[in-house]
């Protein structure tokens, strides 16, 4: 007998999408859908009886909008959600505000040719699926949760730069890093899994919620402390050098690991250009995106984390980039802030000796 199908229940108010997940799901050997609901309501009697191990969920539904059921859900019962979102500027804030409640990833629809755009993403829908089975369902944070004091900064060169990159359970994991930093911090470049659409509306969210800025990337412009760059879900970000200055660059070349933007684009240029000047952050993500790169820069002369497994959502990326090596500290995602900007003060008193 060989492991059990996870199974998984899709609530969507389209029966197309429903019949097209249940085609895609039911066609891989790993796992099945045992059941499907037009609306929350119907899914929560489904809920009880079947007991899903995966629940893929729509944004926009009658009887109870799918943010309010899921809240209800993460609070009461925590499990794994996928949402399924269009890619438009309100689904990609609608899908932001999922992830903060408690949802892992998502799922986006195509805006046109919905049956061979959803057709074409199976292979990455039947990961997203497995990741969640093997993921540890997160309950939100309360609605009055206090913001963190922000941490006290080290005097700092704009020399000094902190490179990220993370994947599923990303969004949340970037958010915990970035909320509690000074607004004198070194300047920050991220990579984070997402399609083009929802990076910019990622970007204004955590600019709103961070004491430093926060903005997508964009093409040439100059790196500086205080600032954080998020690559666009479009394109590779990379890190180079204008002088005596650092500025993004760029790069809609092939995907890398399957990934376009990816950590090991990003992690790689940051070995090159800025070696002992840069930290290294490996956060949650399916996949092992990022941990070659980390161990690039290790090699270079930074010095390297990666988020420990008992606080990510999926310990993929992080795990690969331990087991190469790359990582020189191993981190709770709690710490990991404070963890930085130690290291940045102590990689700036050694310069100074």
């Amino acid at each position: 007998m060989g492991s059990p199908k996870i199974k998984v229940l899709c609530v969507d108010d389209s029966a197309l999408i429903r019949d097209l997940l249940t085609e895609i799901i039911n066609s891989q050997p790993d796992m099945e859908v045992v059941a499907v609901a037009p609306d929350p309501l119907v899914a929560r009697d489904l809920i009880k009886k079947h007991n899903p191990d995966v629940l893929t969920l729509d944004v926009e539904m009658p009887r109870m909008d799918g943010l309010d059921f899921l809240d209800r859900l993460m609070r009461l019962r925590p499990m794994p959600v996928l949402m399924v979102s269009s890619l438009t500027q309100a689904g990609s804030e609608i899908t932001l505000r999922a992830l903060e409640l408690g949802a892992l990833d998502f799922i986006s629809k195509p805006q046109m040719g919905i049956r061979n755009g959803m057709l074409e993403y199976s292979d990455l829908i039947a990961e997203k699926i497995r990741a969640a089975a093997r993921s540890r369902p997160r309950q939100a944070p309360p609605v009055d949760a206090p913001r963190p004091a922000a941490l006290k900064a080290p005097l700092i060169s704009s020399e000094k730069l902190v490179i990220i990159g993370a994947s599923t359970g990303g969004t949340e994991a970037i958010r915990a890093v970035l909320e509690p930093l000074p607004a004198n911090s070194p300047a920050i470049l991220i990579t984070q899994h997402m399609p083009g659409g929802f990076t910019r509306s990622f970007a204004e969210r955590l600019d709103r919620l961070c004491n430093i800025s926060v903005k997508e990337a964009e093409d040439g412009e100059r790196i500086l402390p205080g600032h954080a760059y998020i690559a666009p879900g479009t394109a590779h970000l990379k890190l180079a050098r204008s002088g005596a200055n650092y500025i993004a660059r760029l790069d809609n070349g092939e995907p890398v690991n399957r990934h376009r933007p990816s950590v090991d684009v990003l992690f790689r240029s940051a070995a090159e250009n800025a070696g002992r000047n840069a930290i290294g952050v490996l956060l949650t993500g399916m996949g092992k995106d990022g941990a070659q790169g980390l161990l690039e820069m290790r090699q270079a002369g930074a010095f390297t984390f990666a988020q420990d497994e008992a606080s990510c959502v999926v310990f993929g990326m992080p795990k690969e980039g331990i087991a190469l090596g790359g990582a020189c500290e191993v981190v709770p995602l709690d710490q990991m802030a404070e963890r930085i900007l130690k290291q940045v003060a102590a990689s700036g008193r050694a310069q100074r000796v």
